[in-house]
């Protein structure tokens, strides 16, 4: 699917989409590092299960406030508790584990595998066309992305128990994404999220319960502010952003996305974590941008005769 529709708008009106990709590139690479500190001081189960139960306290209490309609239906509602389980409780759970043994930056960048794997499964279940300029340019996002994790994993520094963890966190965002657009629930997307992570948080309340030990948090000022960023800019923001995406550009567009988030995660992961960032880690952003620019490249229009 063609981000071109999306792109059509006269001169005069503002185009939201760069926006809105570029905050959700932003937010979305960001959460790594902020998890990366979170699960530093707490208990990835624990953190997360706070995280999500607030966030969607947040949503929906604002949503009473505020007294707007409830605009979904109970197939929607119940849509969007399944991709809470898929998207949040599974994605993340999985993925926060990995982060205990993995760096910030091998998190992100097995992540961003995600285009791949939503591009072919797209393919097969939502007819989304994958032409051979789309099919080079997830080579290339693969190709760069296989090349930084292979270097990093000849440094010997990340383990391969995290790196599974993380692998199976890749599995559960791809089917999240496809279910998303597979069944498509309609109505409120702000009342949609708020349902979304408040069943994650009741997902993983019993899990974090048996398997957490609460006397393993250390309260820190580094934790408050990785959680606040965690409840605000990642599962209420960026998911809310993450769903305009994929409703606007189509899954295997908006996935491609994801392929900005190695060298952006590197990047905050050296500034604020001081993780080390080789040549060779750099070196693997080239057929990167390059395949999110096959894969979401407008195809060019030729004039009728």
């Amino acid at each position: 699917m063609s981000l071109a529709p999306s792109l059509s708008v006269p001169a005069s009106r503002f185009n939201p989409l760069p926006l809105t990709i570029g905050l959700f590139c932003l937010l979305w690479s960001f959460a790594f590092i902020a998890g990366k500190i979170g699960v530093t001081d707490c208990p990835p189960l624990i953190l997360l299960t706070a995280r999500f139960s607030l966030a969607g306290i947040l949503i929906l209490a604002t949503t009473a406030l505020r007294r707007d309609a409830w605009s979904l239906s109970w197939r929607d509602a119940l849509m969007f508790a399944v991709l809470g389980t898929a998207n949040n409780a599974l994605y993340l759970g999985l993925g926060y584990t990995g982060l205990k043994s993995v760096s910030a930056g091998l998190g992100g960048l097995i992540v961003s595998a995600n285009p791949v794997f939503t591009a072919v499964l797209a393919a097969i279940f939502l007819r989304e066309a994958l032409t051979r300029r789309k099919i080079l340019g997830l080579l290339l996002g693969m190709a760069g992305v296989g090349f930084i994790v292979w270097h990093r994993m000849s440094v010997g520094t990340d383990s391969l128990h995290g790196i599974l963890f993380t692998l199976a966190s890749l599995a559960s965002i791809v089917t999240g994404t496809i279910l998303f657009k597979l069944f498509a629930p309609k109505g409120s997307l702000w009342i949609g999220n708020g349902i979304q992570n408040l069943a994650a948080g009741i997902v993983l309340l019993p899990v974090a319960l048996v398997f957490a030990d609460f006397n393993d948090i250390v309260p820190s000022a580094r934790l408050f502010g990785a959680f606040a960023f965690l409840v605000l800019g990642g599962s209420i923001l960026a998911y809310l952003l993450w769903f305009q995406l994929l409703k606007v550009c189509g899954a295997t567009a908006a996935s491609s996305y994801h392929f900005l988030m190695p060298p952006l995660a590197m990047l905050f992961a050296w500034m604020v974590l001081g993780e080390h960032v080789a040549l060779k880690d750099l070196l693997g952003i080239v057929p990167v941008a390059l395949g999110i620019y096959l894969v979401t490249r407008a195809p060019v229009q030729r004039s009728q005769s």
